[in-house]
């Protein structure tokens, strides 16, 4: 078959045998499997791949795994019910009390949170800058198990030195995991930067529709396993190179229960049939738009990768091989211009907490995404009180810079 990503994606369920010849994998709700033989029953609870409670999987949602581990040339991947989830079910059960984290301090604010449960679980954490990959070896420590960031960061798109830290993982035995939301496997894959374990919160780009939420890990097969300590016993009966995928799917699936549904892994595989046709319109955009808004008197100051006045725009050009720079752009208005006056006037950018949408969404960061974090902790990540992210959708990229036109001079006239 064509090496093409789109035509891969689009007849994988085609390679598989799909029952009656469907096209697609049809939705199995079933929640428990019956067995002729009670001898398939005990080895589906051993190594032997099945289906028997619906917590730990149904046919949908490998078919949709199968998808994501050929979107990233992975070996293995396993789904949860979010992003969220997908991130937690690596921490929890591949660290323990004692163990050392590195973190980027450009992260999400939801995963930030998170790390603050896991300092409350005993694990220690260094937050540093990772455009910098000598902060990054400064904090390396003898009990350091793992290096976490984000590809483009969210929301003011710092980009990380990926490959330099992939080198220094490789180098050290650092287990190496890479949220590649932003970017997803169409500019970059896991492998290209030597990640470990890859993260997509399927919710956003590949899914694209905004109907439903999902999050996937994917094992690279990049890493050795028999050197990270943190294995239990327990799973040391499968191939090496399988023991920390089967930890974090046994555990996160069948102890923590964060199971995607077989509807929303319906509706994201047959969202990721597209999502490279959406994922370059969008780029394409965001690119047109940043460049507009970085021209506009309406705002004080732009940060997007593929604007050469980006701090990163080297690197990120190195990276995405000038394909795209993603559909985050972070905006800051004029100080003078009344920001909730502002975005109420605004028409077709929809007021919405999401990523990665075929519509073009818009939130101010400070008041809610960031409400949590102290003045001093948004002023760290550059998050200042008027900032604004915007979420490039795959509209005519003249209407948004026009809805963003009216918008400013309906606020002007008041």
């Amino acid at each position: 078959m064509s090496k093409d990503i789109t035509t891969q994606i689009l007849h994988a369920d085609r390679q598989q045998k799909v029952e009656h010849n469907a096209i697609h994998k049809p939705i199995h709700i079933a929640a428990q499997y019956s067995f002729a033989d009670v001898r398939d029953l005990i080895a589906v609870f051993g190594n032997t791949p099945g289906y028997a409670y619906s917590r730990q999987g149904t046919p949908t949602v490998t078919a949709l795994e199968q998808k994501i581990t050929l979107l990233e040339e992975g070996i293995n991947t396993v789904c949860f019910a979010s992003g969220m989830a997908a991130i937690s079910a690596v921490f929890l059960t591949l660290l323990k009390a004692g163990d050392h984290l590195i973190s980027s301090h450009y992260i999400f604010g939801n995963t930030k949170s998170l790390l603050s449960t896991l300092e409350n679980l005993g694990i220690e954490i260094t937050m540093v800058d990772t455009t910098d990959i000598q902060a990054v070896k400064a904090a390396v420590k003898p009990n350091t198990r793992m290096l976490f960031t984000e590809t483009i960061a969210n929301p003011v798109t710092q980009v990380s030195d990926l490959k330099a830290m992939g080198d220094f993982c490789e180098e050290m035995g650092l287990l190496y995991f890479v949220d590649m939301t932003m970017v997803t496997p169409y500019l970059l894959k896991g492998k290209d930067i030597k990640a470990s374990l890859v993260m997509h919160s399927l919710s956003k780009t590949i899914c694209g529709h905004a109907n439903a939420l999902g999050g996937s890990i994917t094992d690279t097969g990049l890493f050795d396993w028999s050197h990270y300590p943190n294995i239990q016993d327990m799973y040391k009966s499968y191939p090496v190179k399988n023991w920390g995928f089967v930890q974090v799917k046994k555990k996160g699936l069948r102890d923590m229960g964060a199971t995607l549904s077989s509807e929303a892994a319906n509706r994201i595989a047959i969202g990721m049939e597209t999502f490279t046709l959406r994922a370059q319109k969008s780029n394409d955009n965001a690119l047109a738009l940043a460049r507009y808004m970085q021209e506009s008197p309406i705002f004080a100051d732009v940060k997007y990768p593929g604007l050469e006045s980006h701090a990163q725009h080297g690197l990120a050009k190195d990276l995405f091989k000038d394909i795209g720079y993603g559909s985050l752009i972070a905006a800051s208005l004029r100080k003078d211009i009344d920001l909730v006056a502002f975005l109420n006037s605004l028409q077709t950018i929809i007021l919405a907490t999401h990523l990665g949408d075929n519509r073009t969404l818009c939130l101010p960061v400070a008041p809610t995404i960031y409400a949590e974090s102290s003045a001093e902790q948004r002023a760290l990540m550059g998050i200042s009180d008027n900032l604004l992210r915007i979420s490039v959708g795959i509209e005519n990229v003249a209407d948004l810079i026009d809805d963003i036109e009216r918008a400013y001079a309906n606020v002007m006239l008041k």
